[in-house]
């Protein structure tokens, strides 16, 4: 009996997001992210991101999504030996949880489409690798101290061809990352998908 109770539901399921337009999806790609600071020379850092992702919609679609990333930052500082200048790396890594609700509209067939999507995006971090100097943070004293979560938007173009898809993003942040130093976290991103649904 609940079997067959599963079966209904399964079927009702897939005719409900059949009529919907509704995709179920795995994400994966690659992001290149910065932060800047006033008087601090940065560079980018690569990072990954893999997940999950639904589409409800035809022309115009609802696209929630969660996934795993990394992002941060380099950092240098000049460090004297024996009288010399030297520019120091110095970095931190963090390990993200992302909850972007996009929106978007789609030019062409489900399955052979270009796609303009933008939306929030809240992401918790999970965790905090810092690699800093001891003469880095006094000369920038509380630059390690970072908050927990932050919002940003996303925006970017994509497309659909047969069970794959293809995004590339920017994201930008709305709150500080380190209130002290004014830093948000920004960052490039392609990623691919699969269609499972």
């Amino acid at each position: 009996m609940k079997k067959a109770l599963f079966g209904i539901l399964l079927l009702v399921t897939l005719s409900i997001g059949a009529k919907a337009q509704f995709i179920l999806g795995l994400k994966g790609g690659a992001d290149f992210s910065k932060m800047n600071i006033d008087n601090i020379k940065a560079s980018s850092i690569a990072g990954y991101q893999a997940g999950i992702f639904m589409r409800a919609g035809n022309s115009v679609f609802f696209q929630p999504e969660i996934y795993l990333s990394s992002s941060g930052s380099k950092f240098y500082s000049q460090n004297a030996t024996g009288g010399n200048y030297s520019l120091e790396e110095n970095k931190v890594r963090f390990t993200n949880v992302n909850f972007p609700l996009l929106f978007g509209t789609a030019f062409g067939p489900r399955n052979l489409n270009f796609r303009i999507l933008a939306g929030p995006v809240y992401s918790v971090i999970a965790d905090k690798n810092r690699s800093f100097s001891q003469s880095f943070m006094n000369a920038n004293p509380g630059i390690e101290k970072y908050v927990s979560n932050t919002l940003g938007y996303q925006g970017g173009i994509g497309g659909d061809a047969g069970s794959f898809t293809i995004d590339f993003r920017y994201e930008g942040g709305l709150t500080q990352i380190n209130k002290d130093y004014t830093q948000k976290q920004n960052q490039w991103s392609i990623s691919l998908g699969f269609k499972l649904l």
